[in-house]
């Protein structure tokens, strides 16, 4: 069996991982807060997740993964969308689920095993709130419910910071009730035009940080394999999660592994609503930019490192698989083997998530597929292309469609490729003349080519208004 190695935060070091049941591996994703169309950014722990539950599936079997994401759909900027809106916050909520949903289709996610929601769990998030008052690590002040951090011995342990750090970092509000700066919301009253839900504790609404703690347990149970996240989640929300589940259930770890994401940026800047400097992946997909380009991009840095959104990033990542779907073309008349993952791409997966590496596998295969001399070693190399991607979330379109050719009549086809052909030939041959006037042919006929190390591709010229001539 392949082992898997995961950098966990809370040790900070990469760990074997070794799941507490093989036969039931479990894994809880902070998702979305959806009041708004999520960004490039918010897609890269999506992204990524996804590829280490496609992992998880490949090595303990589809059926032994349980993999949850939440959506939080009880929120102060959902509220005030909703309030601007003069609808119910569930109009809001669905809304950009919905969007969320065709997004994450768009760019070959997976839908999670399960997809818990706040407003879904409220009876667990009282009773869980319910359960820290009355063992004595929760107090009530002017209606709302705090968390007491005193009563957490290793509270901060997590993002290892200091208790004046914490408080800075949380950004919390040093409200004259509360007993330590640091201590934090586990329910509030409403304000006026809120939702509102009745709890023992008074009428009110839930705090951020419970919830996921509550999702947890009734999706997967107290204590979990890996709870995963954007870096910017380990202080304050994953810390204050770990302090509730600590207290909740006598010291059993929330989750045994810690997993998380670098940021996005945008010149260099985190890509930050607040800020204004983000994409969207329906703008990219508006522009005609591939689901699967933004996907490869996401997954062109590791994980752990910051990711420079830019132009020049996706254009690499389109080049990369025109090269990797070429080959896929020319490899079409072939039946490809049912094969493995390759070891070189599960080797690198299994390493902390390396895609860099996994996708520099890819082109090394490709490269074979390239010199192969008999059908058995092309059938090899592309069930190698298709097994790997399967685990990457790649060549999920057929070679023809991914260039636009499915439109095109099997005479212009034949008649491309063996322009192409020929100007590979005169290439070879150093007839740079001839091959010039056969390219200025080939872009008569709308034809666009890039030359690569696997050899050329073409696809034809598409614009927003014109139609490819078959």
């Amino acid at each position: 069996m392949t082992v898997l190695r995961l950098y966990d935060t809370a040790a900070r070091k990469k760990r074997d991982f070794v799941p507490a049941d093989p036969q039931r591996v479990t894994m809880y994703v902070c998702g979305p807060t959806v009041y708004g169309p999520a960004h490039i950014g918010n897609f890269r722990p999506a992204v990524v997740f996804d590829v280490l539950f496609r992992l998880l599936r490949h090595v303990y079997g589809g059926d032994h993964v349980i993999y949850a994401r939440n959506f939080t759909d009880v929120d102060d900027k959902i509220n005030a969308a909703a309030a601007e809106a003069g609808v119910d916050i569930s109009v809001i909520t669905e809304k950009y689920t919905a969007i969320y949903h065709a997004d994450s289709q768009a760019l070959g996610i997976l839908r999670p095993t399960l997809e818990p929601t706040a407003t879904g769990h409220m009876a667990e998030i009282i009773e869980t709130i319910d359960a820290l008052l009355k063992a004595g690590h929760a107090y009530t002040a002017q209606g709302h419910v705090l968390f007491s951090v005193e009563n957490c011995d290793d509270y901060g342990a997590l993002s290892r910071r200091s208790q004046d750090d914490m408080i800075a970092g949380a950004r919390v509000e040093v409200a004259p009730y509360k007993k330590n700066p640091a201590d934090f919301v586990l329910w509030k009253p409403s304000k006026d035009g809120e939702p509102v839900w009745d709890s023992p504790f008074g009428p009110g609404r839930p705090g951020w940080h419970t919830e996921c703690v509550a999702m947890i347990g009734a999706a997967l149970g107290p204590s979990i394999d890996i709870h995963g996240g954007g870096m910017d989640l380990v202080f304050p929300h994953h810390e204050n999660e770990v302090a509730q589940a600590k207290c909740l259930h006598h010291d059993a770890p929330l989750a045994r592994y810690w997993v998380h994401n670098g940021f996005v940026s945008m010149d260099s800047e985190k890509m930050s609503k607040s800020l204004g400097n983000i994409i969207r992946p329906s703008e990219l997909l508006a522009r005609g930019v591939k689901g699967e380009v933004i996907r490869y991009g996401l997954l062109s840095g590791h994980y752990r490192a910051p990711l420079d959104w830019t132009d020049k990033l996706i254009e690499q990542s389109r080049k990369s698989l025109d090269r990797l779907y070429g080959v896929l073309r020319r490899l079409k008349p072939v039946e490809a083997d049912n094969v493995s993952a390759p070891a070189a791409v599960l080797e690198a997966l299994a390493d902390d998530l390396n895609t860099p590496r996994a996708l520099a596998a890819l082109f090394e295969i490709a490269g074979r597929a390239n010199k192969a001399e008999t059908d058995a070693e092309r059938a090899q190399a592309k069930g190698e292309l298709i097994a790997a991607g399967a685990l990457l979330g790649l060549f999920q379109s057929d070679a023809d469609a991914w260039f636009g050719l499915d439109a095109l009549s099997e005479e212009r086809r034949a008649q491309i490729d063996a322009l192409i052909d020929d100007r590979a030939l005169a290439r070879a041959g150093k007839d740079f003349a001839r091959a010039d006037a056969l390219r200025a042919e080939l872009d008569a006929l709308g034809v666009l080519v890039d030359d690569g190390p696997e050899g050329s591709v073409w696809r034809m010229r598409m614009t927003a208004d014109s139609t490819v001539s078959s």
